[in-house]
């Protein structure tokens, strides 16, 4: 990224990473600690030109397009030493997304407490590369297929399926209790809210946005089930807060689980929140082609519903 900050004009020329993107957009993304009300107002009066003419904020950028834009005092920019680069476990990769396998315990992103995660450090471990975004979020404790796109049209046209419901995600889930039905449809809004501590909350309550999620058994033990959650909506801890609701809090969940219980799983072995992003249905953002991709329960999931196996009558379900 070019020095903006220094007494003379920097021109820039749009790449393929910044089609489509709005100027506006563009400009607080490359002028970190920026304010909003100065990048408005320097494209207002012109001292922002593209191609040698005035255009509007919500003007969508071309590649080839060249930017000519004033000398702005930026943010100074973090250190990236402090971030380690690292590859993950790849499920699909081409020229317009990676999908990775993500393990449990790693943000996707830095903030909230947290310095970094999987795209800041996808990033340090790759770069060469010119563009690379999350396109949705999973939990820091959940595992499993998470996409990255890798040029700016697929990250547009990800975004339009996922709120479109373009795009199918399933989880597995082990929860406490014998879930009875084979399929249920669980239509309960959500609402987000802070606790006393800061802390963001989701709970169901009629005021909040709604949400659907299709529940399905997939295998049954005296004490607890095995779940796969088809999610219809994306909402924050969907998930977890509709079965906790129901009265099947998720295995381990440290936020709207049991708590007594997750010691006792602790001590059997169970050291993270049973949820797992196991299934992904999608068009390919650009060539429209079906992508279907699936990412096994890791180990230590498989481990522990063994040792269910092992200490518990089961009476449902054969293989997962």
């Amino acid at each position: 990224m070019k020095d903006l900050s220094k007494d003379s004009v920097t021109w820039l020329e749009v790449g393929e990473e910044a089609e489509g993107q709005r100027l506006d957009n563009f400009l607080l993304r490359i002028a970190k600690g920026v304010p909003k009300s100065h990048i408005y107002r320097i494209v207002r009066s012109g001292e922002v030109r593209v191609n040698k003419g005035r255009v509007p904020a919500e003007y969508r950028l071309q590649v080839g397009d060249r930017l000519r834009v004033p000398p702005m005092r930026t943010a100074e920019r973090p250190s990236q030493a402090a971030v380690p680069a690292r590859e993950f476990e790849i499920a699909w990769e081409d020229e317009a997304l990676i999908v990775i396998d993500k393990p449990a315990g790693v943000a996707v992103h830095g903030g909230s407490g947290v310095s970094f995660g999987v795209i800041e450090q996808l990033r340090r471990a790759r770069p060469l590369a010119r563009f690379l975004e999350l396109a949705h979020r999973l939990d820091r404790d959940t595992s499993g297929l998470l996409i990255v796109a890798k040029k700016r049209v697929a990250l547009t046209r990800l975004h339009d399926q996922f709120r479109d419901g373009g795009i199918g995600k399933r989880y597995l889930a082990l929860v406490k209790g014998r879930w009875r039905n084979e399929l249920q449809h669980v239509r309960l809004p959500l609402l987000k809210y802070l606790t006393a501590e800061g802390e963001r909350r989701v709970s169901v309550n009629a005021e909040g946005k709604p949400a659907h999620s299709v529940v399905r058994l997939v295998a049954r033990w005296e004490n607890f089930s095995l779940v796969e959650v088809e999610l219809k909506t994306g909402r924050t801890h969907q998930i977890r807060v509709h079965l906790a609701h129901l009265g099947f809090p998720i295995a381990g969940d440290d936020k709207y689980g049991d708590f007594p219980l997750n010691k006792e799983l602790q001590k059997a072995g169970l050291r993270r929140m049973f949820l797992h992003a196991a299934r992904l249905a999608l068009p390919h953002p650009l060539s429209g082609v079906p992508v279907q991709l699936e990412s096994p329960l890791p180990e230590e999931l498989r481990s522990f519903t063994g040792k269910l196996d092992g200490n518990e009558k089961r009476d449902y379900g054969q293989t997962f």
